[in-house]
C-alpha cells in the first residue's frame, strides 16, 4: 500500500495527497499515518512545500469529513429514533438514549468534532453524530477544519523530522488504531449483552 500510495503522491502532487487524504475518511483501512508523514517526507527532500502539503491533507480531510457529516444528514433523527424503536436493542441504545445524545451534542458536539479528529478511527464516525443531530454546518466545518488542521500539521512535520525513517508513526499509531477500534468493539458487545429496554 505504501508504494502506491508513494506513487499518487509523487504523481499528482499536492491534488494527489488531497485525494489520499478524502479516501482515507471514506475508506479509513487507508491511514493518513502512512499518507501524511509520507508527503511530509517528501517536502522534507525538497520536492514538496511542507505548508501546501499540510493544506492539501486538510482539504482532503475536510471534504471526507463533509460527505460523513451528510450522510448523517440523511439518516437525521426521525429515522434514528423509528430505527431505535424496531432496532433498539441491536443498537443498544433506546429512545430515551438517543434524546441524551442530543441534548449532550448541542450542548459540547463541537468540542466533540475538533477533539474527536485527532483521535484514530473516531475522526471518521464523528462526523456521522454531528449530521444526524443538526449540528449548524459553519459550527462543524470550523471545527471539522481547525482540529484536521492540527492532526496533518503534526503528521506532516513529525515525517519531515523523521525522513526516511516516516513509517515509524505508523508503527506507533497503528496499535492506538486498533486499540481504540478494540475498546469500540468490547462496548458494544457489553452494551448488547446487559441491555434493557426502558421505553
Amino acid at each position: 500500500m505504501t508504494s502506491w500510495i508513494e506513487s499518487l503522491i509523487t504523481h499528482l502532487g499536492y491534488a494527489g495527497i488531497a485525494l489520499l487524504m478524502f479516501i482515507e475518511n471514506v475508506f479509513p483501512p487507508i491511514p493518513s499515518e502512512i499518507i501524511m508523514p509520507l508527503a511530509g517526507y517528501t517536502a522534507g527532500r525538497g520536492h514538496l512545500n511542507i505548508w501546501l502539503v499540510i493544506a492539501a491533507g486538510t482539504v482532503g480531510t475536510f471534504f471526507g469529513a463533509l460527505l460523513w457529516y451528510y450522510v448523517g444528514r440523511w439518516l437525521d433523527e426521525d429515522r434514528m429514533r423509528s430505527w431505535t424503536r424496531r432496532h433498539g436493542r441491536w443498537l443498544t441504545m433506546t429512545v430515551r438514549d438517543l434524546n441524551r445524545v442530543d441534548r449532550w451534542f448541542d450542548r459540547s458536539g463541537q468540542w466533540a468534532v475538533l477533539i474527536g479528529r485527532v483521535i484514530p478511527t473516531i475522526r471518521t464516525l464523528i462526523s456521522v453524530p454531528a449530521g444526524i443531530f443538526r449540528m449548524p454546518l459553519h459550527t462543524f466545518c470550523l471545527f471539522t477544519f481547525f482540529g484536521s488542521l492540527a492532526w496533518n500539521a503534526a503528521l506532516a512535520l513529525i515525517g519531515r523530522s523523521l525522513g526516511q525513517n516516516y513509517e515509524a508513526v505508523d508503527t506507533y499509531l497503528g496499535p492506538v488504531s486498533m486499540t481504540v477500534i478494540a475498546v469500540i468493539l468490547l462496548y458494544y458487545l457489553y452494551r448488547l449483552v446487559t441491555f434493557r429496554p426502558k421505553d
